[in-house]
């Protein structure tokens, strides 16, 4: 049943649009009335009847009990059915994936984090993707032809209308989503990956009802994911959000984009990592000292759990860190206007050690009437942020009109 109305969906039709629409409107508001549903998409309540009527037959659609009202006759509250499809979401780290799966309905059913991959530009670490993204759909207890999308986030510029990625596994005319289609053997989008975090906490996450949002995803680079009257904000070509590159410093630090003095050589995880050794390099101290001085590989997840553990040393850089990063914040606040900034990424983790001083400069360098609209948070999704709304977005994307 549920591939009859796939079929359908694809074709583009005038009720293929129609019912596209009803799927979207119980993914971002949950189970309604067909009054409600009528008076939100301008169409006449026999029409919604009707559709409701055939895509509950195709299984995509379930009755959900009546809505309690104070008298009268009590209207019938339908919604997704939630075994009617699943949607899979890959959430690329530096060292490692984090794989997850929602159901129809947006229930997060499974997750798996930390799996080790070495995220290297080179066609062997594309296919060692798609060997380990296989692997652990073959072991999920589902029905498999029930599996209808994947979306891999991405760090960099990527197209997710295209399917390009232009700051990694560019190595063929083809897009990318295309070789992950055929390499995968399902269904596969592409996006980037502070934005699969950002609908992630907007879809399931700290938003409450707010509908201008400036998600800072502070990992081992920089970048930012921007909601405007409640819709993810891609730009022209899907690279919105390049907060990281902006020109702040003249510091001649080399960007691993190319250039120097981006904002991320003195803000982000990768400035946190290079400052520390340097510092400690130059004779301080710090309870990571004896590892890095012995060449051990030190990683983010080390020095996070190394301020967590109040080292002075890495409190000290991080706090820096988020002073700069503060500043320019300020400025996005001046001009966004935002009603939420989100602190997200691995960096986030820290909570008050980097959130105080990022607010401490915004109140120093924003705007007293604009900075006052503002509430500033960390990420209530923490790690999962990304397999959320990777999984969110393989969900929407077969969905928009």
């Amino acid at each position: 049943m549920t591939q009859t109305l796939l079929k359908e969906l694809e074709k583009g039709s005038k009720n293929a649009i129609l019912k596209k629409k009803i799927i979207a409107h119980y993914i971002y508001n949950g189970s309604s009335t067909i009054t409600e549903l009528s008076k939100e998409l301008n169409l006449s309540i026999p029409t919604v009847t009707k559709f409701i009527g055939e895509m509950s037959e195709d299984g995509f659609i379930n009755e959900y009990g009546k809505l309690e009202t104070s008298g009268g006759r009590h209207p019938i509250l339908y919604g997704l059915n939630p075994e009617s499809g699943y949607f899979i979401g890959v959430d690329m780290n530096r060292f490692s994936l984090d794989i997850g799966m929602i159901n129809f309905k947006g229930d997060l059913i499974f997750h798996k984090v930390g799996i080790p991959y070495n995220l290297e530009n080179t066609p062997q670490a594309l296919d060692e993707l798609c060997r380990i993204v296989r692997e652990e759909i073959d072991g999920l207890n589902i029905n498999h032809d029930k599996i209808l999308n994947i979306c891999v986030d991405i760090s960099g510029r990527v197209n997710p209308e295209s399917g390009y990625s232009f700051s990694i596994f560019n190595f063929s005319e083809q897009p990318l989503s295309g070789t992950l289609t055929e390499k995968i053997g399902y269904p596969v989008c592409i996006d980037n990956d502070t934005r699969a975090l950002t609908y992630g906490e907007f879809m399931n996450g700290c938003v409450d009802g707010e509908k201008d949002i400036i998600f800072i995803n502070v990992n081992w680079g920089l970048g930012i994911g921007i909601v405007i009257d409640g819709k993810i904000y891609t730009g022209k070509s899907g690279f919105a959000g390049e907060f990281g590159h902006i020109p702040a410093f003249d510091n001649e630090i080399l960007c691993h984009c190319g250039k120097k003095g981006c904002l991320e050589t003195e803000a982000s995880g990768r400035a946190l990592h290079r400052v520390l050794l340097e510092r400690i390099a130059g004779g301080e101290t710090s309870i990571l000292s004896d590892r890095i001085n012995a060449g051990e590989d030190i990683t983010l997840d080390h020095i996070i759990d190394a301020i967590n553990k109040e080292d002075p040393l890495c409190i000290e850089i991080l706090e820096e860190i988020g002073q700069k990063l503060g500043k320019y914040t300020a400025s996005l606040i001046n001009i966004f206007n935002p009603e939420l900034v989100i602190i997200g990424g691995k960096l986030s983790f820290t909570e008050d050690y980097l959130t105080e001083p990022i607010k401490s400069a915004i109140r120093k360098y924003s705007l007293n009437l604009v900075n006052k609209d503002s509430v500033i948070m960390s990420s209530k999704l923490k790690e999962k942020a990304g397999i959320v709304g990777a999984c969110m977005l393989a969900r929407s994307r077969m969905f928009e009109c």
